[in-house]
Parts: structure tokens; C-alpha cells; sequence
């Protein structure tokens, strides 16, 4: 198992401030203290490097097998990788139990969370011109001006056409707004007892809140107004994960399965067990059927939008952890879900 080196050669983070999965996987890395370069994507220090088999961000830089220089995508697998190639400062919980849980609430967040963040960034007029005149300036910062205004149009009006596809429509808005602010409330309630999410030390769950989050609270206009007066502690927090270096944590800083979950932690997986987990059965049951749409009932009501073969496998991993547990880690898994709605994940 590697630890960080004084002289290990820095790892290469190509991604972009607007993107979610970039800001926390760097927020994975700062905290770790794993030594990095933070790159933007289309930027010259960019040039030259792996590109990955799909074009997504973030992509890490890695050694493959034959330590040669290998561009990987997907901030969650990731994460987990970089647990095994590094020692100390761990993001993942030890408790095979907690651990899932916290795997959970990460597959949320990175997967429902992002329908609100897409929905705000381009359903609301005053998000989409500021997305529209920032997006492109940090990819092309020096670039003409007529240049920068006809891309930006240009990735509003791609971005507006698909916001059908992550689920964002008249017939779904309500939903997702509602979700937001129950989670911004649940999430402060939850800060106002400890730092983060389990306690003294982030997990995985925190920093992929704090993704989506450094969008919601912090970036477009009409999220960030809804933060600021719901839940002004989230949007401080906030600016706390983007760098957590100097945080001493410590192995007893972790919770153990038998420790009551806290209610402010419970709402958490009771607001999964609310909307994620129907989303998510009713996803895998689309792209089974080869489905052109999925329709399902979501917090009473109708919920509507294209299948998603990815979020399929998300539901898939999940339940392939809970398996791998064993019967009596289960069993506790079991009984802290119990009542959350979760429980229909794996029924």
C-alpha cells in the first residue's frame, strides 16, 4: 500500500470548476493529501495527456499495471482506488456497514442531487445567462469576445433541450425543487450537531454533497438565494470541505454500527428512501423492459423522463454490496434502513 511521498510524482486532475464530480474528487485529494495538479480541461497544461475512453469529467491521471500514464473516469470508483493505492487520511468509513451506508447516501447525492443542479442551471433565465457567460470563459479565458458569447449560447441552448433527459420538465419540477430544500434543511440540521455528515471526519457522502453543492449553493443564482435563506450553515460548510488539508482527524472519529443512528441522520436516508429509491426501481425496471421512458410516482407525483442504463448499474452496485456483506452485517444494515424507505432498494 503507497502512502504520499515527498518526491511522489503528482497525480494530474483534468476538470472544470462548473463540474461537480471535479470538485469533489479534488476535495478527495486535498483532503488526503495525496500530491495532485488541478488542471481545466482545454487548458495548455492539459495538452498532451491520456485522454479517456469517454470524454467525462473529472478524468485522474493513473498507472496502469505497466506504469504507464492512464486517464480513468468516475469519482466513485476512484475514490475507492485511491484508498487502496494510499495510506491514512481515509474517506471511506471501516465499518463495512457504515461504509455502505455511506456509499448510499454518496450514490444520492451524485445521482439525484445532480437533477437539481442541472434543473436550476437551465430552467431559470437568470441561471442559464450566467452559466451561459461563465461555462465557456474557463475553458477559452482569453478567447475573443464574439467567440466566448456564440459558444455560450450555443452550450445553453444544447444544455435547455436536454434537460428532459435527466428528468427536468413542468411535470417533474416540483419535485426536485422540494427535494432540494428538504435536503438543505436535513443537511444543516445535521451540521448544526457535528462537522460532517458521520461526525468529526467526511466521508465519501460528504464530499459528494459538497459536489453538487459548490453548484446548488454557490454558483447558480437561484439555488444559492434558495441556500442563503434556508440554510446558510450549508453554504458555509461549503466553502469548508473545498479544502479540509488541515483537518487532524482520527480513527476513533468514525461511528460503529451499533451506535444509534441520530434523527438528523436518519432524514437523510429517509429522504433517499423518498425519492431516489422509487427513481431508482423504477430506472432499472425501464431499461430491463428496453423502455423508452420511465414512469413512476415520486412524492405523489407523476415522474417522467428518459431511462438511464447508468443509474441501472448504480441500483446494481448497490445491491451487489449489500450481498457481499456478511449475514450478520446485513442484518444491522437491515435494521438501521428499516422504516427509511431504502429498504425497497433491496426487497
Amino acid at each position: 500500500m503507497l502512502g504520499p511521498m515527498q518526491d511522489e510524482e503528482p497525480l494530474s486532475l483534468v476538470g472544470a470548476p462548473g463540474s461537480p464530480y471535479s470538485r469533489k474528487l479534488r476535495a478527495v485529494l486535498r483532503y488526503r493529501r495525496i500530491p495532485h495538479a488541478w488542471i481545466v480541461r482545454g487548458s495548455p497544461e492539459a495538452r498532451g495527456l491520456p485522454a479517456p475512453r469517454v470524454e467525462l469529467l473529472p478524468r485522474l491521471v493513473l498507472p496502469d499495471a505497466e506504469g504507464r500514464p492512464e486517464a480513468r473516469i468516475d469519482s466513485t470508483p476512484l475514490i475507492r482506488e485511491l484508498e487502496a493505492r494510499h495510506a491514512g487520511r481515509r474517506a471511506i468509513p471501516p465499518d463495512p456497514v457504515i461504509a455502505f451506508l455511506d456509499a448510499l447516501l454518496e450514490d444520492y447525492a451524485d445521482e439525484w442531487l445532480t437533477k437539481a443542479m442541472f434543473h436550476y442551471r437551465w430552467a431559470y433565465p437568470p441561471d442559464v445567462a450566467k452559466a451561459a457567460a461563465i461555462l465557456p470563459r474557463w475553458f477559452d479565458p482569453t478567447g475573443p469576445e464574439e467567440r466566448a458569447v456564440a459558444a455560450g449560447e450555443s452550450f445553453a441552448k444544447r444544455q435547455i433541450e436536454r434537460l428532459w433527459v435527466v428528468g427536468s420538465s413542468e411535470t417533474t419540477a416540483a419535485t426536485i425543487e422540494e427535494s432540494y430544500l428538504r435536503l438543505l434543511q436535513q443537511l444543516d440540521a445535521r451540521l448544526t450537531e457535528t462537522r460532517f455528515v458521520w461526525g468529526a471526519r467526511p466521508g465519501a457522502a460528504d464530499f459528494a454533497l459538497y459536489g453538487q453543492l459548490t453548484q446548488l449553493a454557490g454558483f447558480d443564482p437561484t439555488p444559492t438565494a434558495l441556500a442563503l435563506e434556508h440554510a446558510p450553515r450549508v453554504v458555509a460548510w461549503v466553502d469548508l470541505v473545498e479544502d479540509l488539508s488541515g483537518l487532524e482527524p482520527d480513527e476513533a472519529d468514525w461511528p460503529g454500527r451499533d451506535t444509534p443512528l441520530p434523527e438528523t441522520l436518519r432524514a437523510l436516508f429517509c429522504e433517499v428512501g423518498r425519492v431516489y429509491a422509487p427513481f431508482l426501481l423504477a430506472n432499472a425496471r425501464a431499461v430491463e423492459a428496453g423502455a423508452e421512458q420511465v414512469e413512476c410516482e415520486i412524492d405523489g407525483r407523476s415522474w417522467r423522463q428518459r431511462p438511464f442504463p447508468y443509474q441501472a448499474r448504480c441500483l446494481a452496485a448497490l445491491r451487489a454490496g449489500r450481498e457481499a456483506l456478511a449475514a450478520e452485517e446485513r442484518a444491522a444494515l437491515d435494521a438501521i434502513l428499516d422504516g427509511t424507505g431504502c429498504e425497497s432498494l433491496f426487497a
